[in-house]
């Protein structure tokens, strides 16, 4: 997810990506050392020694941020999946001279988030109402903004929320622009959420008619395989389907809705649906797995079991059916 950010990000000529990271940041480093020199893109971490929100991680990463040039700075939610217009969003901060813009987009149920309230025409916002229980309007944060590097001087370094604490204030003073997001948005955060995204995301290259889609006798609807990825005969997958690197699906395995991460088996007769199987993980024969199963790394279920539901934490064999949503310790 954050690999698609920094390449949009590159696309539009950035040419370094701060990471504020609280958690096992040398992970994150480790993975994108490679995409450093592959992009040519400077990536650095910021590292907090405690959560500090949404705006406190921005304090920390000031000397970072601000240059001579005094040019804005993008900053976006890692858990969020767009097309990314930046390109236009520069164009839309230059239009209207304010001191910060946000990306909103717009939703069918307003009342379970806070709704940007904004002026059409000019996409000044108004106020944010959160969770509103009459209609104000149907857009919300997309957690994507340009802000100038004044921005910085309203932050304090301490735990503290860019959306409650920071925009509302801005918007009081009459420098905050909202633009309205084309094409798909998705915070996927939570494991319902990733599947629906993923959705989206696959159904995006379809439309652009994307090389990256799968295609064959085996597939159904938007699939994407990785080159290194072996599938066996007689299997049926998609729709709505990603199969990561070196991943083994073996003969007349059925998946759909699923993501299947780096490294997996799913062995034969398999059926795998609206689960994300994480990675170095093994499916068993005849195994089936699904309503939003979730494995961890190096989660082994074994042949003939059926699991409706199960969180699995990392490094587990499962040896018995799991028949109704739990999480297994």
């Amino acid at each position: 997810m954050i690999l698609h950010q920094i390449e949009a990000l590159k696309a539009i000529g950035v040419t370094e990506v701060v990471l504020a990271i609280n958690y096992q940041p040398e992970v994150m480093l480790n993975f994108l050392k490679d995409f450093e020199t592959k992009l040519g893109i400077k990536i650095t971490c910021s590292q907090e020694t405690e959560p500090l929100g949404t705006a406190g991680p921005l304090a920390l990463a000031r000397d970072k941020l601000v240059d001579d040039s005094g040019e804005p700075f993008f900053v976006l939610n890692s858990d969020v999946i767009s097309e990314y217009p930046l390109k236009e969003m520069i164009e839309f901060h230059k239009g209207h001279g304010g001191e910060a813009s946000i990306m909103v987009t717009k939703v069918d149920e307003p009342s379970k988030y806070g709704v940007v309230v904004m002026e059409e025409s000019t996409g000044q916002v108004d106020k944010f109402v959160e969770k509103p229980k009459m209609f104000v309007g149907n857009k919300i944060n997309a957690g994507i903004y340009l802000l100038n590097p004044s921005v910085l001087s309203r932050i304090e370094l301490r735990p503290t929320s860019i959306e409650k604490e920071v925009f509302p204030k801005i918007a009081a003073e009459k420098k905050l622009y909202a633009m309205v997001l084309p094409g798909f948005w998705m915070d996927i955060g939570q494991p319902r959420d990733y599947i629906s995204g993923l959705r989206l995301y696959l159904d995006s290259l379809r439309k652009k008619s994307s090389s990256k889609l799968a295609s064959g006798s085996q597939i159904i609807g938007n699939v994407i395989v990785d080159e290194t990825a072996k599938i066996g005969e007689g299997c049926l997958i998609g729709p709505d389907v990603a199969i990561g690197p070196g991943c083994i699906i073996e003969q007349g395995v059925r998946l759909k809705s699923c993501t299947v991460m780096r490294g997996v088996r799913v062995k034969k007769h398999a059926c795998v649906s609206s689960s994300i199987i994480g990675w170095h993980s093994t499916v068993g024969q005849w195994a089936r797995v699904d309503n939003m199963t979730i494995l961890g790394e190096d989660v082994h279920v074994c042949d003939e079991i059926y699991s409706n539901g199960g969180v699995v934490l990392p490094h587990k064999e499962i040896k018995s059916n799991i028949l109704k949503p739990e999480i297994v310790m």
